[in-house]
């Protein structure tokens, strides 16, 4: 990895077990992905001297080296003695539901002496009470010790145990147990670190020495009035047997995640470059690790977002919409989970518009829309066209119509109020929000008319050749409209119908190149990347006229207009430089100025799955 990575990802599991660091992990403390102190701290005892190796304790050892790749970040240190290498791996395949799931990431330690002499190396790793408490003092810890068959382990949890008794966005979990397991015969205690109450477990490295830090949150999620469990638990499986059973199957799972990890970046190498590979290894676990997997209680797999550093909604359809592609890709079960809330949801009778919802609720609460309690505040076109063009992008991906027609009167609901509000919508939000209401929105518009023209691909793979016809001709008609309507005269088009000589990252049109649907002419998406170009600033292309921000999400998916790889590797190679010289040291923002790189807001968020895109085209 050439980037400056703009954090560190070492535990990355759920949106609660989340553990960052910057460049040198044991030059400064850890923390969870909102900046809020999440204190590890690992040393080694080299034949009677202390280092520290992670975190800030005893002297550290020098850093050499750091990379990462998809789920794995490997740390060398070096000494006049020893060169120490640490790899913490959360194991988040996507291919593999149960590891999506399980709440156990990995640390391995191992070493080679460089002077020639042997000598006894003893590591050491200790855990916070920050891990279980919203906040160090808010409320009390404490420990147990916890029987292993192969290995020794300790659990840390609040005295409280108040589960799932707050939702919020800049808030941590306070309930369930922190679990720190070594598999050897190591020696565990509670103790004091830095002020703060700790577990350790203690053992000596031979030829290598494994580490697990995992977390039972008891129950992962309140949905619709009932608690649900992590879909880790649903065949009995418990916490401790999960650890066993991770300590045992390391090599293996490793292996898989090295060959996907490899395989992901070969594939983004190839169609987009080096820079772009980059940025989909950065972006792979902290997309994964927004999520929580769950079982809801009729057996149905659901995935939930939480809309981190934004306003901590949950199952928000427009961050689905943008993180969509990763799991296009890999793994359309997860986007089906990502869907079904908002599915129940409409069908609960809760829910009482002809317009797609928002969100379900606010992490990890989930009994109904929280982010507006009036019209004026909901986006309706934006909502019926993310679910419409979700719907179809998972038919196309499947090549079955089986998920859609679980659902096919909500689309056809959904396809109508786009046939009637969708050619010129009135005022209202889209995804962008922070942006404000705007009528006449030319790029709400694009997501209605590739809204109605996904619908009608559903439909005409279902045999109902007659209305996608239908629907097919009003979207045509919607889209010549747009470009009578839209164009600013010199190739490139408007912002919104009525603002002349403005411009915006019309990224809602990718699905008309990715689906090649012909709705739009070459000429649309050449000038298009032309004024893209025209409007670059140093680090990115800017959203729209009116400001100098832009969000990574977009950027890449309005990138992909372009027919010619320079095209698309200059726009993603803006964005490699904005995370490459970030001041903002947190997990990847989405939201920053263009022209200094400078975050704006969000950090940790779901969209970043849109970075993936480009791995859909051929």
């Amino acid at each position: 990895m050439k980037m400056r990575l703009p954090a560190v990802p070492l535990i990355t599991v759920d949106p609660y077990f989340s553990v960052w660091s910057r460049d040198e992990i044991n030059r400064c403390g850890t923390a969870h992905w909102t900046a809020s102190p999440n204190t590890l701290l690992g040393t080694v005892d080299i034949d009677g001297e202390i280092f520290s190796f992670l975190g800030c304790g005893a002297e550290p050892i020098k850093q050499v080296s750091l990379d990462i790749d998809a789920m794995s970040t490997y740390a060398v240190f070096e000494n006049e003695k020893i060169r120490l290498t640490a790899v913490f791996t959360s194991p988040l395949l996507i291919t593999d539901l149960y590891y999506v799931s399980r709440p156990v990431s990995y640390l391995k330690l191992s070493y080679e002496s460089l002077d020639g002499i042997e000598h006894k190396v003893t590591a050491k790793v200790a855990v916070t009470e920050e891990l279980v408490l919203n906040k160090a003092g808010e409320g009390r810890a404490y420990s147990e010790d916890v029987p292993l068959s192969n290995g020794t382990a300790v659990r840390i949890g609040s005295g409280a145990q108040q589960v799932l008794s707050r939702s919020g966005d800049d808030v941590r979990i306070d309930w369930g147990y922190c679990y720190l397991a070594v598999n050897s015969e190591g020696v565990t205690r509670n103790e004091v670190v830095d002020s703060l109450y700790a577990v350790s477990a203690q053992a000596e490295i031979k030829d290598s020495l494994l580490f697990a830090f995992a977390y039972d949150d008891i129950s992962s999620l309140i949905y619709f009035g009932e608690p649900v469990n992590a879909y880790w638990k649903k065949d009995g499986m418990t916490i401790t047997a999960a650890i066993e059973e991770a300590f045992d199957d390391y090599d293996e799972i490793t292996r898989r995640c090295r060959e996907f990890s490899e395989s992901m970046y070969a594939e983004a190498k190839r169609k987009g470059g080096e820079k772009y590979a980059e940025l989909l290894t950065l972006a792979y676990r902290q997309v994964m690790a927004a999520h929580k997997l769950a079982a809801d209680g009729d057996g149905n797999n659901i995935f939930i977002s939480k809309e981190c550093f934004s306003n901590g909604c949950a199952a928000t359809v427009d961050v689905t919409y943008p993180s969509a592609p990763l799991f296009l890709r890999y793994n359309t079960e997860l986007l089906k989970g990502m869907l079904r809330p908002i599915i129940k949801y409409c069908r609960s009778g809760m829910w009482k518009y002809d317009f797609a919802p928002h969100d379900v609720g606010q992490y990890p609460i989930l009994n109904g829309q929280v982010y507006a309690s009036n019209y004026d505040g909901q986006m309706p076109v934006e909502e019926c066209g993310n679910m419409l063009i979700l719907a179809a992008a998972i038919t196309k991906a499947d090549g079955s119509t089986e998920f859609a027609d679980s659902f096919s009167d909500l689309l056809e609901m959904w396809s109508g109020y786009l046939v009637k509000y969708g050619l010129d919508p009135d005022y209202q939000l889209c995804t962008d929000d922070f942006a404000g209401h705007m009528a006449h929105n030319c790029n709400l518009s694009l997501k209605a008319i590739m809204g109605m023209a996904g619908y009608a691909d559903i439909l005409r793979r279902g045999g109902e050749s007659e209305k996608a016809g239908i629907l097919s001709a009003k979207a045509a008609e919607y889209a010549r409209s747009f470009i009578t309507r839209a164009s600013n005269g010199d190739g490139s088009f408007r912002l919104a119908y009525d603002r002349p000589d403005t411009f915006s990252l019309k990224y809602n049109a990718v699905w008309d190149k990715l689906w090649k649907t012909g709705l739009f002419p070459d000429s649309f998406f050449e000038g298009e990347t032309a004024r893209y170009r025209k409007e670059a600033l140093p680090y990115g292309v800017p959203l729209d006229s009116r400001e100098k921000y832009t969000k990574s999400d977009w950027t890449v998916w309005a990138a992909c207009f372009a027919d010619k790889p320079e095209d698309f590797e200059f726009f993603t190679g803006l964005l490699w430089n904005a995370y490459n010289t970030m001041r903002s040291r947190v997990p990847m923002t989405d939201w920053y100025y263009a022209d200094t790189s400078e975050m704006v807001s969000f950090r940790n968020r779901t969209v970043q799955g849109g970075l993936f895109i480009k791995l859909l085209f051929d």
